[in-house]
């Protein structure tokens, strides 16, 4: 009911959007003389900063339509290779010269947690110059019919695998935030199984290996409440008239209430300054704002199953650590990873997943060669930087192409580059 009421109230202010949004262009309108004066500014910019703080953000695009390899500028086409009822495979193809030999495939696995996969738009551009880039697309789980059926923790996992079996031999994938438990978990089981299509490597960037190191809010939150509460309180169903109604969801909207509640008061410092860059036409710095609300505040639907699994698996649990997860009964062992190459990247102010959580899989995967094992730690970078931004473009990207380029079976360099444990050392 809580979902219906959040749509009818979103509905319901939509006469006052466009009346905003119809002030901000007659107070913005260059032919107007009132724009021109600090009162036409001002009533423009509260018009546009209601509008915005009130509207569904929808699916961002990607907009990746060129890159530069070998220092030179090329085409970037985006194709789906792979599809399934809650996730697209997405490649993004290059116009590469006839003849030259193919970079590493690498298969970027986003999160499902509440943003849609564009929030890696950063990530994927900046490692288009060095690999052929693919990313998991996942549905918003309100837009999938119940007809469709289910989709939990062991489905992504299978969903993983299959991925590795379309993408073919010596690919290798890169698992940010959350998705490092289940990328772990696929990785073990194929290894386990002797399944050739194994990837050569495996990159965890700041995952929640083992919660139970420097926990965070968030984990600490998960463990206080326990799965009942969460089943209890945050689980609704998908209103009509979308495509899923009436499927059991964990709402996108609740996810980000609860993004935005860690640091609210930077938020609305942010829209603050928002409507004063406006109010000194300060374009240039507005716009900023812009891009970077679009995609923070456009979220999509989880389904229920899924999020309550991962939850009480990861969070409450701690299966994976504890030796005791398993997929459709079959116990997830990472001991049995030997031939997969392993790096762990964590941000140092990291405040979703804390430092150590996704360096325990070092811990885990004892039977990987110690020189096929590197873990990096950022420093002066949140969760965001440790996949995008300024230092992850400048200082951890050039250490995955590193990585990928000594470990795989079909691109490897003569000599194995010296992998630190941490940037301090």
């Amino acid at each position: 009911m809580f979902y219906q009421l959040y749509e009818l109230n979103h509905a319901a202010l939509q006469p006052a959007r466009l009346y905003a949004d119809a002030v901000r262009l007659f107070y913005s309108n260059p032919l107007n003389p009132i724009s021109h004066t600090p009162f036409g500014r001002s009533v423009a910019a509260g018009a546009e900063l209601f509008e915005r703080t009130t509207r569904r953000y929808g699916k961002p695009q990607f907009g990746l339509d060129k890159t530069v390899v070998d220092w030179k500028s090329v085409g970037v086409t985006e194709k789906t290779v792979w599809s399934k009822p809650f996730c697209n495979l997405i490649r993004f193809e290059r116009a590469l010269p006839a003849g030259r030999k193919p970079d590493p495939k690498l298969l970027i696995v986003a999160p499902m947690s509440g943003h849609y996969a564009t929030l890696l738009r950063g990530t994927v551009e900046a490692m288009l110059p060095h690999a052929d880039v693919h990313i998991t697309d996942w549905v918003d789980a309100r837009m999938v019919p119940v007809a469709q059926g289910s989709f939990d923790l062991d489905d992504y996992i299978d969903y993983v695998i299959d991925m590795f079996h379309a993408l073919g031999p010596d690919t290798h994938v890169m698992a940010v935030c959350q998705p490092s438990v289940p990328v772990l978990a696929a990785v073990a089981l194929m290894e386990k199984r002797g399944d050739p299509f194994v990837p050569s490597t495996m990159t965890l960037m700041g995952g929640p290996i083992d919660t139970r190191r420097n926990p965070t809010a968030v984990n600490l939150l998960a463990a206080e409440k326990g799965i009942n509460w969460f089943r209890d309180n945050v689980i609704m169903q998908a209103p009509w008239p979308v495509p899923g109604f009436g499927r059991d969801v964990y709402p996108g909207f609740l996810q980000l209430s609860g993004f935005m509640s860690m640091n609210l008061d930077r938020h609305i410092i942010a829209h603050k300054d928002f409507f004063m860059h406006l109010v000194k036409h300060d374009g240039d710095n507005a716009e900023k704002h812009r891009d970077f609300y679009d995609e923070y505040l456009a979220v999509m639907d989880l389904t229920a199953e899924f999020y309550l699994q991962t939850v009480d698996t990861v969070f409450v649990r701690h299966a994976l650590p504890k030796g005791e997860m398993k997929h459709r009964g079959e116990l997830v062992d990472p001991k049995a990873i030997r031939n997969v190459a392993l790096l762990t990247i964590e941000g140092e102010n990291d405040d979703i997943s804390g430092l150590g959580q996704t360096e325990a899989a070092h811990d885990l995967c004892v039977n990987i060669p110690v020189d096929k094992k590197a873990h990096y730690m950022q420093p002066a970078v949140g969760h965001y930087g440790v996949f995008n931004g300024s230092r992850f473009r400048s200082e951890i990207v050039p250490r995955i192409a590193d990585f990928i380029s000594s470990y795989g079976r079909q691109h490897r360099v003569a000599v194995k580059p010296k992998l630190v444990r941490t940037a301090k050392s």
